[in-house]
């Protein structure tokens, strides 16, 4: 049984999915300390509040804390667009420099009538058998 738990902990996923989440866990506080520390400090100068969980209205003694969901829709907002433009932009772009994929074959073209990709030079579509003719150059 010991042998069976320890092939399971040193398999693949197991290990990237502990790794992963470490590297989460480091990342969240990044990101929390760039959104806590310098966007926000930025949307309060440009708004001129910082926090915004004091407006409040009430109700037939019901209070309504719609302060509190402005500041979750800011940190939520300011989280999402660092993570795009900090992360997701640079690393999209460091990866179109680095692609090794090669080009796309040219040589291929839709059939007609089962649009399956068939080669250009192709007179019958192997997967559908329609004549589709030669193609235009």
């Amino acid at each position: 049984m010991l042998k069976d738990f320890k092939q399971f902990l040193l398999r693949g996923n197991v290990v990237d999915l502990a790794v992963a989440v470490v590297v989460g866990t480091a990342f969240t506080a990044v990101v929390a300390a760039l959104v806590a520390d310098i966007l926000t400090p930025l949307i309060a100068a440009i708004f001129g509040e910082p926090d915004f969980s004091n407006l409040t209205f009430t109700i037939h003694h019901s209070t309504f804390r719609y302060g509190a969901f402005i500041n979750a829709l800011i940190t939520f907002l300011t989280v999402t667009a660092a993570v795009f433009y900090f992360v997701v932009v640079p690393v999209n772009a460091l990866m179109r420099r680095r692609r090794t994929e090669p080009p796309v074959d040219e040589t291929v073209r839709p059939c007609p009538e089962c649009l399956s990709e068939i080669p250009a030079a192709a007179r019958r579509c192997a997967f559908c058998t329609a004549e589709v003719g030669t193609a235009l150059a």
